[in-house]
């Protein structure tokens, strides 16, 4: 078959990539230009490049929606368009183009979590697995019939970063898979259950602010969600921000005001959390490292000298 990629990130490059390995034919690929949006600057293996070492066509676009490209669509003739993390909506006379249309590869097991960051909001919300689904692409976001779907579980220790390991390496395989099953005939479609569809926004820095009124265990999740590369959950001590690297739920149950720095425990510190933190009756977050704004990392134990005082949502109370 002759395909057409769209894709951005190095989930687009790992889409590239079992495209270029396959037996079938790349003839042109769309691409977004490199941004300096602090979400787009992580995992940026460039689709670009590897398209240009291959001697593939590329077309630079933060749209999709000039004359132009769709012109060189048209004169590409593909058989099949293969989109993973294009940006944008694509019009319907782009992704109906080929005889074949647009298999979409998006990371998260749909109809749960389409639109943005899915890994992230999973694996805040504590689902046990995560995973890639191949479907044909149609006019409502995400939402195409599915032709394969892949998962791993989510270990209890798993961070965003372990998650993206995790998945990307599923890029490959169901993409090889998925050419062949429509190559040869043997794709079967399955619609989606649209009352079990639910939708995700971008993450942007505000989404990262500690909210103390949530339960630790949702804190906690939060924490391992905002990983290095991606930009750390944070809070703010003594008029700074404060990042939180690594943190669980304590042992003991522990009351108060949310955002309290409470009581040393293990090898952490213990700060009040939870929508009734008054009560007592549930655990707190134990901070076991922060990193200042200096970029030091340093363990909870060591950066809280003394007891007492409060981590804010803002520079100051009420702010």
């Amino acid at each position: 078959m002759r395909v057409v990629m769209f894709g951005y990130q190095t989930w687009g490059h790992r889409t590239l990539r079992a495209l270029l390995d396959s037996r079938h034919e790349v003839v042109t690929v769309v691409t977004h230009p490199k941004s300096e949006h602090v979400y787009e600057r992580i995992w940026g293996d460039s689709v670009a490049d590897l398209a240009e070492r291959h001697g593939v066509p590329v077309l630079l676009r933060n749209r999709p929606d000039d004359p132009e490209l769709l012109d060189a669509l048209k004169a590409a003739e593909p058989d099949l368009i293969v989109a993973n993390n294009w940006r944008t909506w694509l019009p319907p006379e782009i992704y109906d183009l080929p005889p074949h249309g647009t298999l979409n590869i998006h990371d998260s097991l749909l109809p749960a979590y389409a639109g943005f960051s899915p890994l992230i909001w999973a694996l805040i919300n504590g689902e046990p697995e995560v995973g890639v689904t191949a479907h044909r692409m149609n006019a409502e976001l995400d939402a195409g019939d599915i032709l394969l779907q892949r998962s791993v579980p989510v270990g209890p220790a798993d961070t965003a970063t372990d998650l993206f390991h995790a998945t990307v390496d599923l890029i490959g395989p169901i993409v090889a898979e998925s050419l062949e099953l429509i190559d040869s005939g043997r794709a079967e479609w399955t619609p989606q259950d649209r009352s079990r569809a639910s939708f995700f926004h971008k993450r942007a820095l505000e989404d990262s602010r500690i909210d103390w009124t949530w339960p630790a265990e949702d804190l906690a999740r939060l924490v391992r969600a905002q990983s290095d590369p991606y930009p750390n959950a944070y809070t703010y001590h003594r008029g700074e921000r404060l990042r939180i690297l690594e943190a669980g739920v304590s042992r003991a149950h522990y009351g108060g005001t949310p955002g309290r720095i409470f009581i040393p425990e293990d090898d952490g510190v213990v700060v009040v959390a939870g929508p009734h933190a008054r009560r007592g009756d549930a655990p707190g977050l134990l901070i076991r490292t922060v990193r200042t704004e200096d970029g030091q990392d340093l363990p909870a134990t060591q950066y809280f000298r003394t007891m007492g005082g409060y981590l804010t949502a803002h520079p100051r109370p009420g702010r």
